[in-house]
């Protein structure tokens, strides 16, 4: 899982229009480019199709509640969140700008409109007027400014997208721009999933913000703000409407927002038939198969850019033989893995989900065990002797469990004893960052998907050298890979071709080198009950309910 759940980037191109600004390109357009004008275009991408039109039988004190695997909150604070919190705060905060992956734009959101130099390394953003923090206070550039400041100097979560941000100017209170140090899209980069909200710094007062922010309170402009958290409670997190949200409430709304913890998945779906949940995140693909055939529940399903990848422990123990590693990766029966998924998995091609920069089909594992065996005994092992390795995976996934399953099958053919633990996202990433290699896993299993819509941060999270490791629970260090890391985001900016040919060589040394296994790409598969209108997934906010954008139908 990543950051949570059984659950990160930098650059596409900038996108949008020349001239007037009214015609927007798919992400990539070059720099020197304008985004659209008008508040009228900053609804969310979670309702670009399917929202049906307000019932005069709506309720009007209408309660969404989102059942969900896992533990809700870990991180309040929306400079350094980087966890499961994010399908609360995308409620509670936003962005400049919010990415379409309908129309594979960036819309406008807080900001209005925005241009760039034809070099791409200035960027002027004209906010929406008008629009009041939680606090009561405006939304100025210098607001923007500060939130976005506090982020970088903060240094946490996914406060990297913003590395090529030189300074931050706010000439007046409408107009924010960004020099840069290199070119990037900071369009695109301003509707990052994480590390992009804009707050109001001054919440706190003469106080510790993050201590503030701690306390379960919020500084946010969004539609909801934080009601009530209970850390460990079913019902752990209450969202409540924000009467002065600046898009209004014209309309059918959901007034309240529950979010509840319930790791096992048949608790999830009996939620759901009762009637106490309005959304699952996920169930098992029998479950899921059910509820569709059933018809008494609403089903939705939609390819993702999220993936499950095994990192292997390429610093200690049997897996810091690169031989070992490779024969994990063959002995791995990929395609039976989608086959008993049944749906909500898709086969990956490589670390990179297709509709991202740096796919590239050609780049799927295959199960060869020959070859896998003669890795093994190359390695020292067979005649009686089996290595045994420690695979943790995220305690209430149902996929995972099934992976972990196979995945034990599998190794067992080549003379590997696999001790699966299940274990909360918390205690699974604290033990992979135990400061003696000793106590950490030999294999992590979690979900990964992008920041915002790019592929960057699958390298510069998971692959770029940590000490100590954050998200890198490969532990590997590669300084020729480092480098090639660091190169990206420029080379997207520029030089669209040349970046896609460094994915793909990056790539293709990092599974030779069988640092990590991609294991498959979710296909996101979403109960619903049936008086939920409008929900349609965005695979570049994985796992966010748009709730403002949803209508409760009766």
């Amino acid at each position: 899982m990543r950051r949570y759940q059984g659950i990160a980037v930098a650059l596409l191109a900038a996108l949008a229009a020349a001239g007037c600004g009214e015609t927007k390109q798919p992400a990539g357009a070059p720099p020197g480019s304008t985004g659209a004008d008008g508040a009228a275009a900053a609804t969310s991408a979670a309702s670009a199709s399917g929202e049906a039109a307000p019932s005069g039988n709506a309720p009007t004190d209408a309660t969404f509640t989102y059942a969900n695997g896992n533990n809700i909150v870990t991180d309040f604070d929306p400079a350094t969140s980087y966890s499961n919190e994010v399908i609360a705060l995308n409620n509670v905060y936003e962005q400049l700008t919010r990415y379409d992956a309908e129309t594979k734009t960036v819309k406008p959101l807080l900001a209005d409109s925005w241009t760039s130099t034809a070099d791409g390394k200035s960027w002027t953003f004209r906010l929406h007027p008008g629009v009041t923090f939680h606090t009561g206070k405006p939304v100025t550039a210098a607001a923007a400014k500060a939130a976005i400041e506090r982020t970088i100097k903060l240094k946490g979560g996914a406060a990297y997208i913003w590395d090529a941000v030189e300074t931050i100017q706010a000439p007046d209170d409408a107009t924010l721009t960004f020099k840069l140090k290199y070119a990037a899209p900071i369009d695109l980069i301003s509707s990052s999933t994480y590390a992009a909200f804009i707050y109001d710094t001054t919440a706190a007062g003469d106080g510790d913000l993050k201590k503030w922010f701690g306390q379960a309170k919020d500084a946010g402009t969004g539609p909801y703000v934080v009601g009530a958290w209970k850390k460990g409670d079913q019902n752990e997190l209450r969202l409540e409407q924000f009467p002065d949200y600046w898009r209004g409430w014209e309309g059918a709304h959901y007034k309240h927002v529950l979010f509840q913890y319930v790791p096992e998945e048949t608790t999830r779906r009996q939620l759901l038939d009762s009637g106490q949940a309005s959304m699952a995140d996920r169930l098992s693909p029998q479950l899921f198969a059910e509820a569709k055939d059933q018809g008494r529940l609403a089903t939705a399903e939609r390819p993702s850019f999220q993936n499950l990848i095994a990192f292997l422990n390429t610093s200690h123990g049997p897996l810091k033989d690169v031989r070992v590693r490779q024969a994990v990766s063959k002995a791995i029966d990929y395609e039976g893995i989608v086959a008993v998924l049944k749906g909500s998995a898709v086969p990956a091609s490589g670390l990179i989900p297709e509709g991202l920069l740096g796919y590239k089909e050609g780049l799927a594992q295959a199960k060869d065990l020959d070859a896998a065996k003669t890795l093994m005994g190359q390695a020292g092992y067979g005649e009686g002797k089996r290595a045994k390795l420690l695979l943790t995976i995220s305690n209430g996934d149902a996929d995972q469990r099934v992976v972990a399953t196979l995945l034990k099958s599998n190794l067992a053919e080549i003379g590997i004893d696999v001790t699966v633990q299940p274990l909360e996202w918390q205690t699974q990433w604290d033990k992979a960052k135990s400061t003696d290699p000793t106590k950490r896993q030999d294999i992590f299993v979690m979900y990964w998907w992008p920041d915002y819509a790019d592929p960057f941060s699958w390298f510069v999270n998971l692959f770029k050298s940590a000490d100590p490791p954050f998200f890198n629970v490969s532990y590997l260090v590669d300084p020729a890979i480092d480098k090639q890391i660091d190169a990206l985001p420029s080379l997207t900016a520029t030089d669209r071709e040349a970046a896609q040919a460094s994915y793909e060589a990056i790539q293709t040394r990092l599974l030779e080198q069988a640092v990590a296994v991609p294991l498959y790409v979710v296909n996101y598969q979403r109960v619903l009950q049936k008086n939920v209108s409008g929900y349609v997934d965005n695979p570049a906010y994985a796992n966010v309910a748009f709730v403002y954008d949803l209508t409760p139908t009766g």
